[in-house]
């Protein structure tokens, strides 16, 4: 399966943007093999984030989480303060305490104007953002998380075999 669409300026993406390496991630923030996937991610980008860029894309399965998908909500609207990314990690460094009031106190916690994330959580094109990376990720064939894509192909591996993958590739 290839990855449609592919990756554009609607997405978040951290690392070299002119890498030849584009790994997309399609992730939920309660899923516990997410979860686990986080500490290997920011490994990989600690050694190869000059030469990988790194894509996000919402995946929230609201049917067994129901914390996912206003987790992915408030990372949206943490990106209209510019700190989408201090977000996503956040809550992943806290997902056994995740709940929609906790939200709130990492949105404290990274700095937010709290008044302005109140307000932004409440737009339905934020809503609309993660259901369309949720629909791309559908089209692109992922049916669980975290689903990895690299250079648009679907990778079929954890995050530790893509670890291994770059490692083996770039040494």
């Amino acid at each position: 399966m290839s990855l449609k669409p592919s990756v554009n300026k609607n997405d978040h993406t951290q690392g070299n943007e002119n890498a030849d390496l584009v790994i997309v991630e399609y992730g939920d923030y309660q899923c516990p093999y997410c979860g686990a996937a986080y500490p290997v991610l920011k490994e990989l980008m600690r050694e190869f984030g000059s030469q990988v860029q790194f894509v996000f894309r919402n995946f929230p399965l609201s049917e067994m989480h129901p914390y996912a998908k206003p987790a992915a909500i408030a990372a949206e609207a943490a990106n209209l303060q510019g700190k989408f990314w201090e977000m996503h990690d956040a809550i992943y460094e806290n997902q056994q305490n995740l709940n929609e009031l906790y939200l709130f106190e990492l949105a404290e916690a990274i700095g937010l104007d709290i008044s302005q994330f109140k307000e932004d959580i409440q737009k339905a094109e934020l809503e609309e953002k993660v259901d369309s990376d949720f629909e791309s990720g559908v089209i692109s064939g992922v049916n669980g998380t975290p689903s990895f894509f690299i250079n648009d192909k679907k990778f079929n591996g954890g995050a530790t075999d893509l670890l291994q993958l770059i490692r083996e590739n770039t040494n």
